[in-house]
Parts: C-alpha cells; structure tokens; sequence
C-alpha cells in the first residue's frame, strides 16, 4: 500500500486549497419536520462516505462505522469485535504504537470507540483545520493494520481485555446477570447469545492469525460507512476523503448474519448469587428488532413504566410503597430481534430476598394487567413522547451526535437522513397501541424471570 510518509501530512493540509463557503448541499429527501442536510458518494474501493455541512463550530468529526460486532463471531471464538476495538489504537503500518492519542492531542482533538453485538464505531474529533490528520490516521489503520498486528500486540491488548471483563462484569454487582440473562434468552449458536466482551476462555485461545482473519473478513472499506460532518467545504472534503481512502484496498463483502427468530416457549426462572446487598429482579421477553412494528410502541411502553418520577412503576414501587430501590424499562433495540426488560432492585428487607422479589413480580404484574385491560390516557402519551422528543433533539444539539446518527439510520435502513421518519414512528404511537403491543409482545407465560440473591442469603 503506497502511502506518504506521516511527517508529510501538515504538508499535503497545506497543499491543499481552502475553497469559499458553499451552500449546505441537499438530500434526496423532502424538507419536511427534521432535516439534516447529506450528500453520499461511494469510493471505488466501496467505501459508503456521507458529508453533513455544519459551520456552528470550527471543528470537525470523522466517525466510522464497522458493519460488525460480536453477533459476527463464533462461538468459541466470541470478544475478537472488542478486542480489535482496542488494537485499532495500537498503531498501523505508518503510525506508531502510541502515535495515534499523542497526533489527536497535539491537534487539539480526542477520539473513541465503542463495539456493540451488530456494530463497531469509531469516532475523531478535532478542530476543522485538522481534518487531514484525522483522515489520514482513520485511513491507515484501514489500510495497513495488519502490517503490525503480531503476537505480542494480541497478547497485550488480550490481558486488557480480559481485564476490562472482570472490572466491568464478573466484579461488578449484578455485573454476571446480563451476561446470564442472554445466555437464557437465546440458544447457544445464537449471535446474541455471548456477551460483547466474549468469553475469558476464548479470549485466551485466540491467536494472531485468528485476529488478523477476522480483521481481512469484516474490516474492509465495503462493510464499513464514513461520515465527516462539521465545518467543511463538502467538495474540498470530499477530495481529502478520495486522497487518503484512495490506495485502501476492497475486500469480499462478508456474508450476512443468518439467525433464526429466538423464543421462550414456557417462563424460564433463575436464581443466581452475588456479592450485593439488595436482591434485583430482572423480567424479560423476546421483542421486535429496531425499527420493526411495536417497536416504537414499546418504547413508549418503556417510557410510561419507569421514565420520570410520576411514571408507573416508579411512583408505585418507588415513592408510593417504597418497596423498591430502583426500577427501570428498556426495550433494547437490536438488528436480529430486541429484547424488552424490566429490572427492579428491592429496598432493604427483613423478609427473605425470594419473598421480597416474588412480591414486586407480583405489583409489575398488576400494573401490567392494568394497562393491558385499560389503555393509557392521552395525557399520560403526550408526557412521554415530550420527554422522547427531547432526548431526540438533545442527541443532535453536537455535531458528533448528528454525525454518529447518520451513520446508523444508514446503517439500519440505508437512509442517513432518517431523523423525522425515526421521530414521527413515536408522535404516531396511540394509546390503543401501546395496549396491543403490550398484549402482543409481553406475555407473562413466555418470559424470562432471573433473579438476583446475595451471597449467603437464606431462600
């Protein structure tokens, strides 16, 4: 792979002209409710590259998005999509390790990542006369990281993993419940059935080359979406963007993920102990995947359980019998099916923990039936879709929260400009469909139930 040497990017930032301020460029898509304005072109090698023109601050983000996660890998072979979250910073063919942190913060700019079960994210952000750089070190460890990928880097950043996963789940209270509680909602060749950060064991079984196969699968510029968004020229950014992708060579496109729909055919109940004080109590049932019908109903549904002081369940367990610690909803959102929870923590008790939490299954269950026998009121909606509303807009009040938006309404439905379909799924969420999905989706017969003791508590 031809590329200049890293001592030459100031130069080429230089080279290049700085063009006059041009108008926002325009979508395909109708100017109607929100909008923010794209433009997309493909790069030879099939690299997707979208441009958001934002000159409110003078700095830029180049956000990545790697089309895989941990539902891509094998079992027996799980947490390869996280530990290559952490290798993509170690260094590549032109930039050494510990170059990649010290270039940003010399620039005045920072970066992250994050890796989740159906996709990987990388995000830099730096002042706007930096974009070169930016461009230059997410291109070359696209291009070139394999050049120095060896035995010695996986081990490296494999005991940093493994040391992550006991920090962040096996010491970490109630940390090992997640990790149980897909392990119960999806049969074992599932890909949501292994946690993100995988397994110790096959962490500790991976090789090199199991890594550098994994990256030649599903780290190429045509499974991957580029997104440069901020204070840019779209025509000069578009030539960067062309310079430095230019010489990163395409791969084969990997074959999608197959993936049976998972279901529970009876309740499912666990107990399991840990070193906490309060017993927790999670509830949970298989759901539609993101941006499927009910999902949006159960959102809502999530939002007027637990969301906000006057919301069911929280003034009912919460402040009104003040029975719980805490509670919580959420319908987890996923490509391959969603998973919708309910998780209590019981207050400090006397009684026994399994009498404690039969007894808040107990008052979610009637809250349940409620609702499932009397819709909410129109008011009660309308306070849950302003919260929702809001939450939507304050995600876009940064440039890097728009930036990453586009890339995953592109990646979830191909359309980057998403923004007023996404918010528009919730205005027309109604009373009586809230109901339905209720009905539809949270059947207490089909469920799981996983319950959480401390160590050494009587039954």
């Amino acid at each position: 792979m031809s590329r200049l040497r890293l001592s030459a990017v100031l130069l080429v930032a230089l080279a290049l002209p700085l063009s006059a301020r041009q108008a926002r460029p325009l979508s395909a898509q109708p100017s109607t409710g929100i909008h923010e304005a794209y433009s997309k072109f493909t790069l030879p090698n099939g690299l997707v590259v979208i441009l958001h023109e934002d000159h409110t601050v003078p700095t830029v983000t180049v956000n990545v998005w790697y089309h895989v996660g941990s539902a891509n890998e094998k079992p027996g072979r799980t947490g390869f999509a996280h530990l290559f979250e952490h290798l993509m910073f170690m260094g590549s063919g032109h930039v050494k390790n510990g170059e990649f942190d010290t270039l940003l913060e010399a620039a005045g700019g920072n970066n992250n990542a994050s890796t989740a079960n159906d996709r990987t994210n990388y995000y830099i952000d730096v002042p706007s006369n930096a974009l070169d750089l930016a461009l230059f070190l997410e291109s070359d460890r696209m291009g070139t990281l394999l050049d120095v990928v060896n035995e010695a880097m996986v081990n490296g950043q494999r005991d940093v993993v493994k040391n992550e996963r006991r920090e962040r789940v096996e010491n970490a209270p109630y940390g090992m419940a997640s990790v149980r509680l897909n392990e119960l909602m999806y049969p074992k060749d599932h890909p949501y059935h292994w946690p993100v950060v995988g397994y110790m064991e096959d962490l500790t079984a991976a090789s090199a080359e199991d890594v550098r196969g994994f990256f030649r699968t599903y780290y190429t510029p045509q499974n991957a979406s580029l997104v440069v968004a901020g204070d840019i020229n779209p025509l000069e950014a578009r030539r960067k963007i062309e310079y430095w992708f230019r010489d990163v060579k395409p791969g084969k496109a990997p074959a999608p993920i197959v993936a049976s729909p998972a279901s529970i055919p009876s309740v499912i109940k666990e107990t399991v102990t840990d070193r906490v004080q309060l017993p927790r109590l999670t509830l949970a049932w298989h759901s539609p995947a993101i941006y499927k019908p009910g999902d949006a109903e159960l959102d809502t549904l999530a939002d007027l359980l637990t969301s906000g002081k006057t919301s069911r369940l929280y003034k009912k367990l919460v402040y009104d019998m003040q029975v719980a610690q805490s509670v919580s909803a959420n319908q987890g959102s996923q490509r391959l099916g969603s998973v919708f929870e309910i998780m209590v923590t019981a207050r400090p008790s006397q009684d026994p923990p399994d009498k404690v939490l039969e007894r808040l299954k107990a008052l979610i269950d009637e809250e349940l039936d409620a609702m499932r026998k009397t819709p909410p009121d129109a008011k009660e909606l309308q306070r849950a879709f302003n919260k929702r509303e809001a939450s939507f807009y304050s995600r876009l009040e940064r440039v890097g929260g728009v930036a990453d938006q586009l890339n995953g309404y592109f990646f979830s439905t191909g359309d980057p400009d998403y923004f007023a379909k996404d918010l528009a799924r919730y205005k027309a969420v109604t009373p009586a469909a809230v109901q339905a999905a209720l009905t539809q989706w949270l059947n207490p017969a089909h469920r799981l139930e996983l319950s959480v003791v401390p160590a050494g508590a009587a039954k």
